[in-house]
């Protein structure tokens, strides 16, 4: 009989989205008159720009003609996404990113979990509490942690952020190989300063580690001084990679876009000691095991970058950042303590009651969905989390229920 992965079992009953789900489910199911609105999941709301419709569409037609069909495209992505990729989100920040280091993808989701398969399985892993749930169960499903034991994970270095660190870890005292590092945060919203992330580079060229940057939503800093890319930083080349997302700025969710990039010159060693390419390896993953994203959505995405794209971009992430002020200043006038919700599109809040506890009695008095912050980790404990992800309608409406539940 054939034997699973018994790494799979170490993982908890389900994740964390379909708990909310089967908990909405049977609220709506006990309450079918009650307009249920989902401050939750942090998927969009809003249609894609005209721009990238308008490409969507011209490249859809250009594959219904002889000449301008495309068949199996490069797995890296076509050099025109990742040539402007390179231009408008690296070079024109001074970061030294070439187009040749940017790996097209359908995800930054699946590239953040896939990319530990080329590291060795004993690799010691650094995640922040609270963590994005996909750092730690990708690593889980490896093998390179033990039993999860009170809602945490034996072998994983797990890096406190709390209200007294203003949720930004600090580096571990001890040797770590991969950290993962999010900002702006999800779930918290936090950013860390250039000072702090130039601490986590230091810290990763001297511990000769490799951080694994998620910037899935850098589009949202409003502070100018806030790095938007690991690689602002000096010696960030040296020591990282970055995980990028169309998902959030531009309204990808449905559509599947996003990239990675892996400098051409980091290296990692091998179990005889031998330095070898992490940029080759990722490629040779890369061409392996995924397809490419389509041409219709690669020239979709690629409309982002002109001029008119980069306009509406800006309106979308605009309209989201209102509707996160609108939520920050509800929830300080009645009191809460949140971060978040200023460079970032979610809202952090700190409460006095159990986060399921907090999740099950907002929506049964308000019938509002949020993410309970237990749900991350165990330093997510208090707390929920909003998205500003949402019609400006079922923002205002859910902020003036929350207003009559704790008035």
């Amino acid at each position: 009989m054939a034997q699973i992965n018994d790494n799979f079992q170490k993982l908890k009953a389900s994740y964390l989205f379909s708990d909310i789900a089967k908990r909405v489910n049977a609220f709506t199911e006990a309450n079918p008159d009650k307009r249920v609105i989902k401050m939750g999941i942090g998927d969009v709301t809003e249609p894609l720009p005209e721009a990238c419709v308008r490409a969507f569409h011209e490249a859809i037609d250009e594959m219904g003609t002889r000449t301008g069909f495309h068949g199996y495209g490069p797995e890296q992505g076509y050099p025109f996404l990742r040539e402007a990729i390179a231009v408008n989100e690296y070079q024109s920040r001074g970061c030294d990113i070439g187009a040749s280091e940017i790996f097209v993808s359908d995800g930054s989701k699946c590239d953040s979990g896939n990319i530990q398969e080329i590291f060795a399985r004993d690799s010691r892993v650094a995640v922040p509490d609270p963590v994005y749930p996909v750092y730690v169960d990708t690593n889980v499903m490896a093998g390179r942690t033990g039993p999860n034991r009170d809602g945490r994970y034996e072998g994983l270095v797990y890096l406190e952020c709390n209200a007294g660190n203003g949720y930004i870890p600090s580096p571990p005292d001890r040797d770590v190989d991969l950290v993962y590092l999010c900002f702006p945060n999800n779930p918290t919203g936090a950013c860390a300063t250039r000072q702090q992330l130039q601490e986590w580079v230091d810290f990763a060229r001297d511990r000769e580690a490799i951080i694994l940057f998620d910037a899935a939503y850098q589009s949202f800093i409003r502070n100018p001084d806030i790095p938007r890319s690991i690689f602002e930083l000096e010696g960030a080349r040296d020591c990282a990679i970055e995980f990028r997302s169309f998902s959030k700025n531009a309204g990808f969710t449905g559509t599947r876009c996003a990239f990675t990039v892996v400098p051409e010159n980091l290296t990692a060693k091998s179990a005889s000691g031998e330095e070898v390419s992490v940029h080759k390896l990722w490629n040779r993953r890369h061409s392996t095991k995924f397809n490419g994203v389509s041409y219709p959505v690669q020239k979709a995405a690629a409309a982002i970058y002109s001029p008119e794209g980069k306009t509406q971009v800006q309106g979308l992430i605009d309209f989201y950042m209102e509707n996160a002020k609108v939520i920050v200043k509800t929830l300080g006038e009645l009191g809460f303590s949140c971060v978040g919700g200023i460079n970032a599109p979610y809202v952090w809040v700190k409460t006095d009651q159990p986060s399921w506890e907090f999740f099950d009695r907002l929506l049964n008095e308000a019938a509002i969905v949020c993410t309970p912050g237990a749900g991350f980790g165990t330093c997510g404990e208090g707390h929920f989390r909003l998205s500003a992800f949402n019609s400006r309608e079922n923002v205002e409406l859910a902020m003036e229920r929350i207003r009559k539940v704790f008035a």
